[in-house]
């Protein structure tokens, strides 16, 4: 009987031994599935840390690029607004330089053409005893013009001035030689009718011999200054009429005395700014 019970008493002992080692098992299946899934789960994890780690990096260093570049953008800005606004105050600089000059000159243009109004006025009350037809005083361009026909100053053909023309050099001699701010051109003109001689040999040498005649008589004998006058010969260049009646020739023969104001004067302002 005692050999039965611990038979049965083994054997009941043997059954909770071995049931307790089949829960062990199970469980022991279940944790390491368990573990396994956190391996693949932190495998995951870990695969996407170093993802987003290897893309923190790149933004890092696109960001210090970038913050490079844009250091270098704002020093590139600063120099060239700096050139710039050297630039600009070099022009505005030059604008008002240009502005002082034109003052200037627009002054000085309106003192010129006050003292050409005046000198224009001088002329023709020197001239008044002498008619139309023998001789006209205009401006023209800022320029007067005393246009002296043949019949007052020369015969036909000849350089030697008359008596009648030397009385009207005279009278405009007279003012010029109290005008040291002009330039005096002397221009003789002929119509186009040939002249072949020996002396004169055609309407070039004629205008050119006239011109000098009476550029001779102002500075020789009326003190007009040389250094102010110039004589031009155009021969039949430029006609006022038609060459076709003798009116038309009449009026081509002639010499102007055009008077100018200096240039020079002019000049200096623009060089001495």
């Amino acid at each position: 009987m005692k050999k039965t019970i611990k038979f049965v008493g083994i054997i009941f002992l043997a059954f909770v031994l071995l049931s307790s080692c089949i829960v062990s098992k199970k469980k022991y299946d279940t944790l390491q599935a368990d573990r396994l899934k956190l391996s693949d789960k932190y495998d995951s994890l870990y695969i996407r840390f170093r993802s987003l780690a290897a893309k923190h990096d790149s933004l890092s260093a696109k960001n210090k690029d970038l913050e490079k570049k844009k250091k270098e953008l704002l020093e590139l800005n600063q120099t060239e607004l700096q050139r710039l606004n050297a630039e600009l105050q070099q022009k505005i600089d030059s604008l008002e330089k240009s502005k002082a000059i034109i003052t200037e000159l627009q002054a000085a243009i309106e003192k010129q053409k006050q003292a050409s109004q005046l000198l224009l006025a001088k002329i023709k009350a020197a001239l008044t005893s002498f008619t139309s037809d023998e001789l006209t005083v205009e401006m023209r361009d800022g320029k007067i013009y005393v246009s002296l026909s043949e019949k007052l100053l020369f015969k036909s053909g000849s350089a030697t001035v008359d008596k009648k023309g030397i009385q009207a050099l005279a009278k405009v001699g007279e003012v010029l030689s109290k005008q040291t701010d002009i330039d005096i051109v002397v221009e003789g003109h002929t119509d186009n009718v040939p002249l072949k001689g020996e002396v004169i040999k055609d309407n070039w040498d004629l205008s050119v011999m006239r011109a000098t005649a009476i550029a001779r008589i102002l500075t020789n004998d009326y003190g007009v200054d040389p250094k102010q006058v110039i004589p031009s010969g155009r021969a039949d260049k430029f006609p006022i009429a038609e060459n076709t009646t003798p009116e038309g020739r009449a009026k081509n023969r002639r010499t102007e005395i055009i008077l100018a104001p200096k240039i020079s004067e002019l000049m200096k302002i623009i060089e001495n700014k």
